[in-house]
């Protein structure tokens, strides 16, 4: 009943994908949270609070759900701790989103999924961050594309060409592909995904105005595993998710693969990252040393993601 009652309070938070969780940090021998990085309160908070990148937000979702089913109650956390339901707050609205909410005081911890930039570091005072793993944005299309078939492998210009709509039609990459329009499906502009595409990429070039900009990059890959003429920056871990719905091309003929994205040999990867205004309550560090710890890693590797622990 616990449980249920903590799914309730969830679904009153508006664009809340999931809560919950918890693990217990004094038998994980793993916790990665300095003892002095954490903040003396006396006030209690029952409540953790996420924002941010709609690719880590699920990554977070299936950690804290799991660290709920195992404890439910902060005190069996630690016995210090009083009582009281442990309810963690995922909401997902982009990287951009997630830095805003931790510079304006609206979230606890923001999730991204690119580097913090310079000028958001100035306006984080005390800025924590915590590397969980790395993804990479692959050139993906439908598996009925026959361009598959023909070539695996484009170049930066060939993608740039496409992405800008120099390219409109297949069958001007290769005049064997069909006479049909190319669909170039992105993130929305402001995303982080399409920030690190943007620099990894297309460089001064912008992409194509008609191109169709995805909420999240859910979204994003169902467009383009609905349209067989369908071309987006898929993530990784996305990929890895819905294993044969989608093709992967090869950049520069380089595949994205977990050993080339560890090395960075393969060109567009991103970090993801939680970042933290400020020192970490008791209750906070409670959970981000599940989050950081090898159990945390292995829900991360699960998910189809490249781990950094």
């Amino acid at each position: 009943m616990k449980k249920i009652s903590s799914l309730f309070l969830c679904l009153l938070l508006v664009f809340t994908l999931t809560l919950t969780g918890c693990s217990n940090p004094n038998t994980d021998k793993q916790n990665n949270i300095p003892q002095e990085n954490v903040k003396q309160d006396n006030e209690f908070n029952a409540q953790v609070t996420f924002n941010g990148s709609s690719t880590l937000a699920p990554v977070i979702s299936a950690i804290s759900t799991d660290f709920i089913e195992e404890y439910t109650t902060w005190n069996k956390v630690d016995s210090k701790f009083p009582e009281k339901n442990i309810a963690i707050y995922v909401s997902a609205g982009g990287s951009g989103a997630g830095a805003k909410s931790i510079i304006e005081g609206t979230s606890d911890f923001g999730m991204l999924a690119r580097s913090v930039k310079d000028e958001e570091k100035r306006k984080i005072k005390d800025i924590k961050e915590f590397k969980l793993g790395i993804d990479a944005l692959t050139i993906s299309i439908n598996p009925e594309n026959p361009l598959y078939k023909i070539k695996d492998d484009l170049s930066t210009e060939e993608i740039k060409k496409i992405f800008s709509g120099e390219y409109k039609k297949w069958n001007e990459i290769d005049s064997s592909l069909p006479d049909r329009e190319i669909v170039v499906v992105i993130r929305d502009l402001g995303g982080g995904a399409h920030e690190v595409f943007q620099k990894s990429i297309m460089g001064d070039t912008e992409v194509r105005k008609d191109a169709i900009q995805s909420p999240s990059m859910g979204a994003l890959v169902t467009k383009v595993m609905e349209n067989k003429d369908a071309i987006g920056y898929a993530s990784f871990g996305m990929v890895n998710q819905n294993q044969g719905k989608l093709l992967t091309l090869k950049v520069d003929g380089v595949e994205p693969t977990k050993e080339n994205i560890l090395s960075g040999s393969y060109k567009i990867s991103r970090p993801l990252i939680v970042v933290k205004k400020g020192e970490l309550t008791a209750e906070q560090k409670a959970f981000m040393d599940v989050v950081t710890s090898e159990k945390g890693s292995e829900i991360i590797e699960k998910m189809g993601f490249v781990p950094v622990n």
